[in-house]
């Protein structure tokens, strides 16, 4: 009769806690594992012993609270624009509606700082760096080697900088860097190398990967949520509204403005100097400052509205929501707005809070996945013949504690290695073996699949 009783506790706080969604049941939680970064010049990771991913989520009948280090448990670092920083414990508390609303009045325009939170409880910021034109003084203002900005570091200014074109030295392979300590994504947060057309060759160096891989077969996981409560999602979506319509790339309604001057702002292609670590000759390119964009709405079924999302149907909203999209061009570039902006749909509140200061339950992730599921888990092995190394890529969110075996053909265990939950890569050297067929074993713990790899040095 006990253990009834308890069975019966167990299912219906497992029914209490999925009834909330998404919002409560999506988010990465650890208490164990660390992470690492890498110093600039040395492409071994260090590990930094800070907890990975979320620590707590806890929720009430109207919010969802979840406390985070902010640090990812892929590898971060470095951030070769001269950036001091590594990324550092924020120890943050975030709050969250169950039953987000929409804004029916003046929209609210995203600020500097966090925006959102991503589900391994990294910060999302949007697309400003806090660098601006000063026509006072016909150079840049704020940042490091540039004077204030007049009214201070958020005063609203004619042309602000986007930090996706004109900080991308700065990224790490992930497309993160911290500000201050607090490690950040502006963009699409996959990794630069998985790019149809590469941008950054950082990942050369200092491998790392992010916090899911672009599919343009599957829509796209549920990678956060923003300060207004409505879900980001990343680049690839349900084609129609409704769920019809197949998979397609999920696109941004905002263009380039046809334009060679700036009012009160400098001549597109303008050449300036700039000091701070990499100072130097910088052209002012079309698409260097934010407002060199302008919204354009568009009839095609897979664009978004002038806040970077619509109401659409998901995998996990299949009634529908309001959802953000992480937006890329064709060459998988991330693309103005690149994820929430620059104004909010919803209405908007500060997530961030110093306690919570009401009764809650405490949801402890469940996460599993069934042994038909697991055989069909997209992998990639690569490169397959190898030479000097074997990469191994989970295509998805990969929300389990994976046991990554190297196994030779005849089933001795040359090696073994693990990925994390809310990171995709592992990697073995093959440089000491002998050329011929090996097999890669995954498992998590319940289920095993298999992999044939080739070794031809």
């Amino acid at each position: 009769m006990k253990k009834l009783c308890l069975l019966i506790t167990a299912i219906s706080f497992l029914s209490s806690a999925f009834s909330q969604g998404p919002a409560v049941n999506s988010w990465l939680q650890n208490n164990t594992i660390t992470g690492t970064y890498y110093n600039a010049g040395n492409s071994t990771a260090i590990g930094n012993n800070i907890l990975v991913n979320c620590q707590k989520v806890e929720y009430s009948n109207d919010y969802v609270y979840v406390t985070t280090q902010g640090i990812p448990s892929y590898t971060t670092g470095p951030f070769q624009d001269g950036n001091p920083s590594q990324a550092q414990s924020q120890d943050k508390i975030f709050k969250f509606p169950l039953n987000p609303q929409p804004n029916n009045g003046n929209p609210t325009s995203t600020t500097a700082g966090n925006i959102g939170v991503f589900i391994n409880g990294v910060a999302l910021f949007d697309y400003r760096d806090g660098v601006a034109w000063n026509p006072n003084t016909n150079s840049l203002c704020g940042g490091p080697g540039n004077t204030s900005c007049p009214g201070g570091p958020n005063a609203n200014m004619d042309w602000n900088r986007d930090a996706i074109p004109a900080e991308q030295d700065g990224f790490d392979c992930s497309k993160g860097h911290p500000a201050m300590g607090n490690y950040h994504h502006h963009q699409n947060p996959s990794a630069f190398k998985l790019d149809i057309n590469v941008l950054s060759t950082v990942c050369n160096l200092y491998d790392a990967d992010g916090l899911y891989v672009i599919d343009s077969t599957e829509h796209s996981p549920l990678l956060g949520f923003a300060y207004d409560g409505y879900p980001i999602y990343g680049a690839y979506g349900f084609k129609n509204t409704d769920g019809s319509g197949g998979i397609s790339r999920i696109k941004s309604s905002y263009q380039l403005k046809n334009i060679s001057t700036r009012l009160n702002g400098p001549n597109v292609g303008q050449v300036i100097t700039t000091t701070g670590p990499n100072g130097g000759q910088q052209a002012l390119f079309l698409g260097y400052f934010r407002e060199d964009y302008e919204y354009i709405a568009n009839s095609y079924p897979e664009s978004l509205d002038d806040h970077n999302g619509r109401v659409c149907v998901t995998p996990e909203y299949p009634n529908g929501t309001y959802a953000y999209f992480c937006t890329v061009d064709e060459n998988w570039n991330s693309a103005y707005p690149y994820a929430v902006g620059p104004t909010f749909y919803g209405v908007y509140s500060n997530a961030l809070v110093n306690n919570v200061n009401e009764s809650t339950t405490v949801y402890t992730s469940t996460v599993g996945v069934n042994n038909e599921d697991f055989k069909n888990i997209n992998v990639d092995i690569y490169p397959n013949p190898s030479t000097n190394l074997i990469a191994i890529q989970v295509g998805e969110i990969n929300k389990e504690y994976l046991k990554i075996s190297l196994i030779d053909i005849n089933g001795k265990l040359i090696s073994k290695t693990k990925i994390n939950p809310g990171s995709t890569i592992a990697h073995f050297s093959t440089e000491t073996l002998y050329n011929g067929v090996y097999f890669i074993e995954i498992s998590n713990g319940l289920n095993i699949i298999s992999r044939k790899v080739i070794v031809n040095r």
